[in-house]
């Protein structure tokens, strides 16, 4: 009874803020990570946290998006600051990561959020 339930998309001016939430029920492995998707491109890995709290970045937002969570609700966030209109895409909240591979590889992931369109302009 696995659920992932995401918000917090929107349309945002160009180098706006937004912050998405993902949370997450019923999953039972630690590590969980943001992917977005947009036309023409392969889903890429945006953001992950692993279990001991360690995070690690894509190159394209890295000090710009953070990613946290609350361990208590299981609840992962993304705060993205200085959004680019090339951030515009379908963000996803993914969970339960399977061993022998790299967070950024999509398929490793047994557990998807809905989506939620982010649009930049």
């Amino acid at each position: 009874h696995v659920q992932l339930v995401e918000s917090g998309g929107a349309s945002v001016q160009a180098g706006g803020s937004l912050r998405l939430s993902c949370s997450a029920s019923g999953v039972a492995r630690f590590c969980m990570a943001w992917f977005r998707q947009s036309p023409g491109k392969a889903r890429e890995g945006v953001a992950a946290i692993a279990g001991d709290g360690r995070t690690d970045y894509a190159d394209s937002v890295k000090g710009r998006f953070t990613i946290s969570r609350d361990g208590a609700k299981n609840i992962i966030a993304l705060q993205m600051h200085s959004l680019k209109p090339e951030d515009t895409a379908t963000y996803y909240c993914a969970a339960d990561i399977r061993d022998g591979g790299r967070w950024w590889w999509a398929q490793l992931y047994n557990y998807w959020s809905q989506g939620t369109q982010v649009t930049v302009s």
